[in-house]
């Protein structure tokens, strides 16, 4: 029990709400009420948790001696020997063939090229792209949009160029605010954790965190009134949305400021109150100004 156990800790089942992302595709083309799309994005995210949980296997398995030095990672199951280190090789194997293969028998060759192409990506950041300054945060947000691309090509659709643009500039919000975190938990000891950490400094950290949090603001403001999202909306209500969206990410930066959050933005979302209750609020304002009749939203200054 207790081995199936730590198998679970490595893969990081609580890591999986980042693959909430390919649901994305379902919810801004306007199917979220066709049974043969939804099957289809709950197809793709069982294949983005298999890929994304094999990744965790062998990123466990390369920084055995790293995670070894930090103050909580040091009892993940191969870094206290709780689990034999043959353990992180094979399950990563069995999890990255399993995740291309629920891609490519279900879907389509379109999403398992996607899920194909995160795992190359995250198993080249894992053997040396998480060295190098900035890079690493740029895979970190790669990533996410990868994973709306699963959800979009799982749906055979294409989602807006401002959609992606907003992935790319929240991935790099939390992926900035990540690597503040660890600076300011480790301290002197940050590159004995990881070595690109002796690259960072929280003033250059908080400068990139000013830069993309306006960008995420800017970028998602310019999605709500984009040609495409007003075509498919019937207006420009998506507008109402961006109270919640700047709340979310002030509160955020709230709890990375003066609560010492952010080192695991997953464990920070999932945990605060105002922040889950922001997302529920957010989404069920979407779905709602989505699928309601366009006449709801006929005021004139939306249009």
């Amino acid at each position: 029990m207790g081995f199936v156990l730590h198998l679970l800790s490595l893969a990081r089942p609580k890591q999986w709400v980042k693959n909430i992302f390919v649901f994305t595709a379902l919810i801004f083309s306007g199917k979220i009420l066709d049974g043969a799309s939804i099957l289809n994005t709950l197809i793709a995210f069982v294949a983005f948790c298999l890929a994304s949980s094999s990744v965790y296997f062998i990123n466990d398995y390369r920084d055995i001696e790293e995670d070894s030095q930090h103050p909580e990672k040091k009892h993940r199951p191969l870094a206290s020997d709780a689990l034999p280190r043959w353990v992180g090789l094979l399950g990563a194997l069995l999890l990255c063939i399993s995740g291309l293969a629920v891609a490519g028998v279900f879907l389509n060759r379109a999403t398992l090229g996607v899920v194909g192409l995160y795992l190359g990506l995250n198993i080249a950041y894992s053997f040396g792209l998480k060295h190098l300054v900035i890079i690493d945060v740029l895979v970190i947000a790669a990533g996410f949009v990868l994973r709306i691309l699963a959800g979009a090509v799982a749906l055979t659709v294409m989602p807006s160029a401002w959609l992606l643009v907003c992935a790319v500039t929240i991935s790099l919000f939390l992926g900035f605010t990540k690597r503040r975190a660890e600076v300011v938990l480790l301290g002197d000891r940050a590159s004995d954790h990881r070595k690109v950490l002796s690259d960072y400094s929280p003033a250059f950290l908080d400068q990139m965190v000013s830069a993309v949090t306006a960008a995420t603001i800017v970028a998602y403001v310019l999605y709500t009134v984009d040609e495409r999202t007003v075509s498919l909306v019937g207006s420009r209500a998506l507008l109402l949305s961006v109270p919640l969206v700047l709340y979310g990410i002030f509160r955020y930066l709230y709890l990375v400021y003066h609560t010492d959050s952010g080192g695991d933005p997953t464990r920070t979302v999932i945990t605060d109150i105002p922040l889950i209750i922001t997302v529920a609020l957010w989404s069920l304002l979407c779905a709602t100004i989505i699928l309601v009749e366009n006449e709801f939203w006929d005021f004139t200054w939306l249009k």
